[in-house]
């Protein structure tokens, strides 16, 4: 039986890109001494993405496509394709090109060296100067929070190995935190650094919640100390009160007739504690969320419609 890798490419409205990442890949693939397959899982695309891919299925058998029934995400729709690929490793890429496909000789030569994990690390990346402001304290937020060492600048694509794979399907996390699962796993991971280029076509589906999801997602998944850090302030505060209440009535009992606070630090310290409630609040729900999809323990996403992929492969 031949060696076989699977290239995964999660696509939400990339009508603009499809045909040439599929073209792209294919070439690079073919050129490589290995059989392969693309699995293509659509996020139930609004614009002709659907329609490209059935086209090129119809007459490329190593295309494949999975179309879900709604828009599941950008976290659970690539993880459920992942899991799909047969591959004796897996490759997963991102649908808009900036992620050249053309780095996958360099993640398969990392694979044939002995490593299970070989991931994508972006050196540079031609985003505005505020997203790589705030991507660069985010990476190193939770780097800092995080109790598995991180890599930095990975977003969790890049190759790996049909043991990891397996492994994967074994943790059976409805909303995984993919490069930080991978991370916690404890293998020997390549990185393959490279020059992120600018998209070239069409619009990103990522906004700001979604990346706020991310961070958040990264941050409950893979660290306890927010919940630690909660009780040590809520200590810290509750300090910091008693002494300033002690200092207030020795000052008052000084200075009786002459000492009048006013009402101005009753205010502040009022809302200053209201704030500090609502930020541990939305920290306990982060976590509450997290067990709640556990809980449900609903599937990664529901599929409309297969092309080119037997029931077996799931």
């Amino acid at each position: 039986m031949n060696t076989k890798i699977s290239v995964v490419t999660p696509t939400f409205n990339e009508a603009e890109n499809i045909v040439e990442l599929c073209d792209r890949i294919a070439t690079v693939m073919r050129n490589t001494s290995y059989d392969y397959d693309h699995i293509v899982i659509d996020n139930a695309s609004t614009d002709n993405t659907v329609g490209i891919l059935r086209e090129r299925a119809a007459v490329d058998p190593r295309l494949k496509v999975i179309v879900n029934t709604r828009n599941f995400g950008h976290i659970r729709s690539p993880f459920h394709g992942v899991l799909q690929a047969n591959g004796n490793a897996v490759v997963i890429l991102s649908s808009d090109l900036q992620d050249p496909p053309e780095l996958i000789p360099q993640l398969v030569e990392k694979w044939e060296s002995g490593y299970k994990i070989a991931m994508l690390v972006k050196k540079t990346s031609n985003e505005s100067l505020v997203m790589k402001m705030i991507r660069g304290a985010y990476y190193s937020t939770l780097e800092t929070l995080a109790e598995i060492p991180l890599i930095k600048g990975a977003t969790g694509h890049g190759l790996y190995d049909e043991s990891v794979i397996q492994i994967l399907r074994s943790i059976n996390d409805p909303y995984p935190y993919f490069r930080g699962i991978v991370c916690e796993i404890g293998l020997p991971i390549a990185q393959v650094q490279f020059d992120q280029p600018r998209r070239k076509r069409g619009i990103t589906s990522q906004n700001f919640y979604s990346l706020f999801d991310m961070a958040m997602l990264g941050m409950v998944k893979h660290s306890k100390l927010p919940l630690r850090m909660m009780t040590f302030t809520g200590l810290t505060v509750a300090g910091l009160s008693l002494l300033t209440a002690i200092y207030y009535l020795i000052y008052k009992l000084a200075y009786w007739n002459s000492f009048d606070p006013g009402q101005a630090p009753i205010v502040i310290g009022m809302f200053f504690f209201i704030s500090v409630i609502m930020i541990f609040f939305g920290i306990i729900g982060e976590y509450l969320l997290s067990i709640h999809d556990h809980v449900r323990g609903l599937p990664h996403v529901y599929e409309r419609e297969r092309i080119n992929l037997d029931n077996e492969d799931q």
